[in-house]
């Protein structure tokens, strides 16, 4: 009895043994599956086909490790492929799971079989080793709509027209009326919109006659003769400073009464008056800042010189250019 039992424990450690290797060879190989989620689908129908590689994560590791999920075509005998998603990788303990799944149907009633699909894998033994695996075919069946025959065939419904809806227009119209509003907006804004007339062109006047116009007002406003001398001196000499920067080209209002004298040499005309000039803004330096008051025959003789040099240095006036060939204007005498 004892011998018996002896001998027991030993053949199941030897078996125990065998298996284990088994088991780990087991756990460390590489396995591919196709299955679909329902082995029977109506004609029309969509089914869910998933297809997975189970590798040891010692192998996926590897540097030259490399699996291809299978390439299946849009289009199968008897099936076609709708949608597909992208490969999914997970981890499952000590094994990397690679999945993917399609969705297909088919239009062809009867039992289809989908075709093994190959899985190819690089690298799983050696650095150069090529491996093919195939999954198992699936069977599905693709099964037609039942039709009552007992019943008897209904006429084929003629074409109804749809009632007229007003509502069913309602943003055609708005815009059409948007439009029409826009553009009776825009043709009354023009119309009533007043006509720009050309800006009337005002007659220039020249450095002399504007010199001219501020001597008469300054006469006009009698300053010496309120007590105001100093006022009048320098809007008097102002005046003339103004005249000859514009009409000569001398920076006459930033210079000394010295200065002034000394740069209009170059000038002819103006240099021939040079000496009235001198007498007056020798006169107008000591009364604007020497408070010297000069007598009321010195103001009027300094106002005199300034209308002097204006007349002596009067630009002449240039004849009006005749367009050739027209007629003389002759002027008209009353009958």
């Amino acid at each position: 009895m004892y011998k018996q039992q002896v001998i027991r424990r030993i053949l199941l450690s030897f078996f125990i043994g065998l298996l284990f290797p088994l088991g780990l060879l087991a756990q460390n190989t590489l396995e591919v599956t196709a299955k679909a989620d329902s082995s029977s689908i109506r004609i029309g129908e969509q089914v869910k086909l998933h297809l997975k590689a189970t590798v040891p994560a010692a192998v996926f590791n590897k540097p030259e490790f490399r699996l291809l999920l299978p390439i299946v075509p849009d289009s199968l005998d008897h099936f076609e492929v709708v949608t597909r998603s992208r490969v999914d990788t997970l981890t499952q303990q000590d094994m990397k799971v690679l999945q993917q799944t399609l969705t297909v149907t088919s239009f062809d009633s009867g039992h289809w079989e989908f075709p093994p699909q190959k899985f190819e894998v690089y690298g799983a033994t050696g650095a150069n080793s090529v491996d093919t695996l195939f999954s198992q075919p699936l069977g599905i069946d693709v099964n037609t709509v039942a039709v009552d025959t007992t019943k008897a065939f209904k006429p084929i419904k003629t074409v109804r027209a749809v009632p007229w809806n007003i509502w069913d227009y309602w943003l055609y119209i708005a815009i059409g009326a948007a439009v029409v509003l826009i553009a009776l907006g825009l043709w009354l804004y023009f119309r009533k919109r007043p006509e720009k007339k050309p800006a009337e062109k005002l007659p220039l006047v020249t450095p002399y006659d504007l010199a001219r116009q501020q001597l008469k007002s300054l006469k006009e406003e009698q300053l010496w003769q309120q007590g105001d001398i100093k006022q009048y001196y320098t809007r008097l000499t102002d005046i003339l400073r103004t005249y000859f920067e514009h009409q000569f080209g001398i920076a006459a209002l930033e210079q000394t009464s010295e200065e002034l004298l000394k740069n209009i040499k170059p000038v002819t005309k103006l240099n021939q008056q040079r000496d009235k000039l001198r007498s007056l803004l020798a006169i107008a330096d000591l009364a604007k800042f020497a408070k010297l008051q000069p007598t009321a025959d010195e103001h009027e003789d300094c106002m005199t010189k300034a209308e002097e040099i204006l007349e002596w240095t009067r630009p002449k006036e240039e004849p009006v250019a005749q367009t050739p060939g027209a007629p003389d204007e002759k002027p008209q005498t009353g009958a």
